[in-house]
């Protein structure tokens, strides 16, 4: 099976990509957290700092545009090509609501006319390959039939299929047979996305889904950086490692100049994943502490508790 590592706004930036990649050698590829082109092309600086090739040394990064708009996309595309990116990605799977109303990310797929328009303008034009990360429906993931047949016109590098609809958001059981379905209609290559948290997740994916070669992991790996280890038949994830993996990763926004507040910011978000290794534990005083100096000695405290289980996995329902 080929692993990739889903772009996860406010965690998987460049810093941590590098990290990861050290530590937690394995993955295929990574995606960046999407870039939001606003109607001349024009992005933010920090955007930028993500994808910029100096920072992403021994990574094999696809970033990911979230656009309703050809020319915007193709702006950025142009953009990318001139760094030495060969490919891009299509966001048409976000579920916040502060997206969707706006006809982008899962909201490209209330209009499937449009949806048409817009890939047909960026495949006329665009010059690197272009891949697209899909949700399978706004309400309902029966959608997803006229969808496919849209996306199998037009010749996608890769279609990363969430296999939920909209509504589910993060919490409803992933359609494995609706997945399979689509697997089998498409006519583009096709990697599963979804509560992929554990060994017995993916062998389940796999039994439904015969014939599946690659599947992106997102939460779960956030939780657990060696997951993509351990469903190739690796080692679990020790507790030294996470410890280590968590001290090298907050040196590392460190070094980059990122000022207290905000590299506390960064550590506190990953947290609400990685806490899931620890069952039964609270991140609460973790959350709460507002110096740098607190926060290493309620890590410190966390990691020394023996809270810690390989087995543990991220939980939906926690």
């Amino acid at each position: 099976m080929r692993f990739s590592f889903a772009p996860m706004e406010g965690v998987t930036s460049h810093v941590y990509r590098r990290v990861h990649a050290e530590m937690f050698p394995g993955v295929e590829r990574y995606y960046s957290p999407f870039i939001a082109p606003n109607g001349s092309g024009r992005y933010r600086a920090g955007n930028l700092r993500d994808i910029l090739p100096e920072n992403n040394r021994g990574v094999d990064l696809v970033p990911q545009i979230l656009c309703s708009r050809p020319e915007p996309f193709l702006a950025v595309a142009r953009e990318l090509a001139a760094m030495g990116y060969r490919e891009v990605n299509l966001n048409a799977g976000c579920p916040s609501g502060t997206v969707v109303p706006k006809h982008k990310g899962a909201g490209l797929l209330g209009d499937l006319p449009a949806l048409d328009a817009l890939l047909e303008e960026i495949f006329s034009r665009c010059p690197l390959a272009v891949s697209v990360k899909t949700r399978m429906g706004l309400e309902s993931t029966e959608e997803f039939g006229a969808i496919l047949e849209i996306y199998n016109k037009y010749p996608l590098s890769l279609l990363i299929i969430h296999a939920r609809d909209r509504a589910g958001m993060y919490k409803s059981r992933p359609d494995l047979a609706g997945f399979t379905r689509a697997l089998a209609a498409s006519k583009n290559p096709v990697c599963y996305n979804g509560s992929v948290f554990s060994g017995a997740a993916l062998a389940a994916v796999e039994a439904a889904a015969p014939g599946l070669e690659q599947v992106m992991l997102g939460r779960g790996a956030a939780a657990n950086p060696a997951l993509f280890r351990q469903l190739s038949q690796g080692r679990a994830l020790e507790a030294e490692e996470l410890r280590a993996f968590h001290g090298q990763l907050l040196d590392a926004w460190l070094a980059q100049g990122l000022g207290e507040r905000h590299c506390l910011a960064r550590m506190k978000e990953l947290w609400y994943y990685m806490i899931h290794m620890f069952p039964g534990a609270s991140a609460k005083r973790l959350n709460k502490a507002q110096t740098l100096a607190a926060y290493r000695a309620e890590a410190e405290a966390l990691f020394a508790s023996g809270a810690f289980s390989a087995e543990a996995c991220f939980r939906e329902d926690a």
